[in-house]
């Protein structure tokens, strides 16, 4: 049996894939498909989720194991058949793609064509370009520092005297007391 899933994107209204699957692959056959329709990278976390006909969050199918605390069985997509959870035409799924920012794909089934069977999906149809995949590179943590100009308005008064205060705003505290720092800050 063949399933039909149809692909679209609330970040862009002209973004539509159709997947053709067959429904004894897995949820990770499913991720690879779409995302190899929409050339993002595969190193990123995504989850499945099955949906309510309202789109309300249900089953989270994850791509690598995860402890959760959710009410439902923590599913992991390569070892979750689709024919097991995906069971008539209209269903939902959300794809999420992004966790930081919850970005996703809404997916729908849209057919079931019985009697036939792929050995891997295909991209049946393919219009408009995908939304821009951020990807999360933790190699490198940007560390922002600014720098504040002490004025006559810095504190809303114009009739501040800057001699009361350093460029640093500390060299009159005693310092003999003060804590020392001994590690580097965790950010």
């Amino acid at each position: 049996m063949l399933y039909k899933l149809l692909i679209l994107s609330d970040e862009v209204d002209d973004f539509v894939r159709e997947i053709t699957i067959d429904s004894d692959a897995t949820f990770l056959d499913l991720h690879n498909a779409l995302l190899d329709s929409i050339g993002f990278s595969k190193d990123q976390m995504t989850s499945f989720f099955l949906c309510s006909y309202d789109w309300e969050k249900e089953q989270e199918i994850t791509l690598v194991e995860m402890d959760s605390g959710s009410d439902y069985d923590n599913l992991v997509m390569s070892e979750t058949v689709l024919a097991d959870y995906i069971l008539d035409e209209e269903q939902k799924l959300l794809f999420i793609f992004d966790y930081l920012l919850d970005r996703a794909f809404f997916i729908e089934l849209k057919e079931i064509i019985p009697g036939k069977t792929l050995i891997s999906a295909v991209c049946s149809m393919s219009k408009g370009l995908p939304p821009t995949q951020m990807i999360d590179d933790n190699d490198e943590v940007a560390v922002l520092t600014t720098t504040t100009t002490i004025d006559e308005t810095f504190y809303g008064d114009e009739g501040f005297d800057l001699e009361e205060l350093d460029e640093e705003g500390f060299s009159d505290l005693d310092m003999e007391d003060a804590p020392i720092a001994t590690e580097e800050p965790n950010f």
